[in-house]
């Protein structure tokens, strides 16, 4: 494996394993254990593209490829889910997103709740939600994929095809957990492992194919990733870098939307004039879309966009040096911004 040899931002470590959750029956994940440290923790952040992560100077996803990332298959559903025992008051809720603002906080532990926090699709989800989800001592968020009672689904842009027909009443793609002590408004996030968590009953079907990279047989996966050449020359790029501040780092990632969006390339103007950085930018997205490339999942089902099969909508991967989503985005994202459906679930 090629050493990157590129200077991280000093972090403090922790300890995190998968905790036992009473009502739901566990199995072990795929990596059979992970390190959890104070970069891999968020309050509710929203995961990075490694292209946007490096803007401001910050090389985790590049020091990250040093050692054995965990890998997980994003999913590609809505609304999103969450669901647990509620620190505050010990009571089993639902919501979306909406449980971690910090000024209108709408948490459901009652269809009554529901009813007054919640309107048309995305209560009658949160409604089947209450009633079918298990119990779970933990604070789990997940996208919902549909009801029981049929083999295909889109719930946002991708379908999904399982090979057979669906018998239980949901079906939700749980991705995230959360660490709360008193509040859920002081949430913190951690990645969810493969297989961390399955249903003991006949409720709920939780989606959580096996993740890794191409190992050369059937049925097998590997764990870690072969370093294309690009490697050597982001190395190279590396120390003439003017990279940009947190500012201006903003409007770079609004630049590259509008790109994505509106189907134009970009520029040196896009980057504040920061030449070498344009450059970097663009042999980061070289290299994850070759890491891309790599990964492979078990057991999910097929997925198609616009009627053909692909992989997945992307994988999310994790280690001590944060975690980063690996997606196409000149594929999924126009592909959501497109997409009313898309819309609609970031709004709820």
């Amino acid at each position: 494996m090629v050493n990157l040899c590129l200077r991280l931002r000093s972090s403090s470590a922790v300890t995190c394993s998968p905790e036992p959750i009473d009502g739901v029956a566990q199995s072990p994940p795929l990596f059979t254990a992970f390190r959890a440290y104070n970069r891999v923790m968020n309050k509710n952040l929203h995961i990075e593209h490694p292209e946007d992560s490096i803007l401001t100077g910050d090389l985790g996803f590049l020091n990250a490829l040093n050692e054995t990332p965990n890998l997980s298959v994003k999913i590609d559903g809505a609304p999103a889910i969450v669901w647990g025992t509620n620190p505050a008051n010990g009571r089993f809720f639902v919501g979306t997103k909406s449980v971690f603002n910090k000024v209108k906080i709408k948490i459901n532990h009652s269809h009554a709740e529901i009813d007054q926090n919640h309107v048309g699709e995305v209560a009658t989800i949160l409604h089947a939600c209450l009633d079918w989800l298990p119990h779970t001592v933990n604070v789990y968020q997940g996208d919902f994929i549909g009801f029981g009672g049929s083999d295909e689904y889109t719930p946002n842009t991708i379908t999904y095809r399982f090979p057979e027909v669906v018998t239980e009443k949901i079906i939700v793609a749980p991705h995230t957990t959360y660490k709360c002590d008193k509040d859920l408004r002081d949430a913190v996030a951690y990645p969810l492992p493969s297989y961390a968590l399955a249903s003991r009953e006949f409720s709920c079907r939780f989606v959580q194919p096996e993740a890794g990279t191409f190992s050369g047989y059937v049925g097998q996966l590997d764990k870690e990733f072969e370093l294309p050449p690009v490697v050597n020359m982001i190395n190279e790029l590396m120390p003439t870098v003017d990279f940009a501040t947190d500012k201006e780092a903003k409007q770079i990632k609004q630049n590259v939307n509008r790109s994505l969006r509106e189907g134009y390339p970009l520029t040196n103007d896009d980057f504040f004039g920061k030449e070498s950085l344009m450059h970097l930018y663009g042999l980061v997205i070289y290299l994850k879309e070759e890491l891309l490339s790599q990964c492979r999942q078990l057991n999910g089902p097929e997925a198609y966009l616009n009627g053909e099969m692909i992989n997945a909508e992307g994988y999310v991967m994790w280690s001590q040096f944060g975690t980063f989503k690996l997606v196409n985005r000149r594929l999924f994202s126009v592909a959501n911004f497109a997409n009313t459906k898309f819309k609609q679930a970031c709004a709820a």
